[in-house]
């Protein structure tokens, strides 16, 4: 279940209009916004690799809902995706074409048709590795065992020309599907002007944050901490760190 973005809102203007700090315009808030779910998104991969380290160490909670490596794992299932990448053939690559921005790439599946058809998991190399597997005798790639590299070329599509992230896979498959992590959608609370010339917020134009719920807390208090440089409020800086610190650690302990 997503975040609604004019909760958030409504909630750091009432919490700064309460302490009489100020106010924040909602472009100002956008801004903010986006910088918040993204520093929240990013979190949750070194603190994943953290919690896991407790599931390997047999320290680890595994009591039905209080086990935070799951947790946090739950919190990317609405992010993880896979993609189905398309040729380029003046590149001799694949890209992606669809909708949303990738984030991370996990295993990617080569399909080789045939008789027999190979449905292969594609190794991930460093490009230097893949010059120097590709041009061996010894260690020439097959449709079994395939590999790739990632790179960026500009690639031409309809309607645009634009630079994209490219995976070169040798031998070339007939077709390359990869699970993704997707990067969420920035979050916007757009408006309309009212007769007062008020802000009105406008739900249908508005884009909600794609973080689960349980995220609500953060996303408001480390706004608050931005709110208070652009107030230029040290006490506001002081009090939302602290608090979203202490959610930090409450979180993890």
């Amino acid at each position: 279940m997503a975040v609604n973005i004019n909760t958030v809102y409504t909630t750091v203007l009432f919490i700064l209009n309460k302490e009489q700090r100020g106010y924040i315009t909602p472009n100002e808030f956008n801004s903010l916004a986006v910088q918040v779910q993204d520093e929240i998104f990013s979190a949750y991969f070194p603190d994943g690799n953290q919690l896991n380290r407790f599931n390997q160490n047999n320290q680890q909670n595994d009591t039905e809902f209080f086990n935070m490596f799951k947790d946090t794992a739950y919190k990317l299932y609405p992010f993880e995706k896979e993609a189905a990448f398309t040729f380029d053939t003046p590149s001799q690559a694949f890209y992606y074409n669809g909708v949303g921005e990738i984030y991370k790439l996990g295993e990617i599946i080569s399909t080789y048709t045939g008789n027999p058809t190979y449905d292969s998991i594609t190794q991930l190399t460093s490009k230097s590795d893949f010059s120097t597997i590709t041009r061996s005798k010894l260690t020439t790639p097959t449709s079994q065992y395939p590999i790739c590299h990632t790179t960026n070329a500009v690639i031409t599509t309809t309607p645009a020309t634009a630079a994209r992230l490219i995976i070169k896979v040798s031998p070339v498959p007939n077709s390359l599907l990869v699970n993704c992590i997707f990067k969420p959608t920035d979050p916007q609370w757009r408006f309309s002007i009212g007769g007062v010339g008020q802000y009105v917020y406008n739900q249908e134009q508005s884009q909600d944050f794609e973080l689960d719920i349980s995220e609500q807390t953060n996303l408001i208090t480390n706004i608050l901490k931005y709110c208070g440089i652009i107030i230029n409020d040290p006490t506001i800086i002081q009090t939302a760190a602290a608090e979203a610190q202490e959610v930090n650690i409450n979180e993890k302990s």
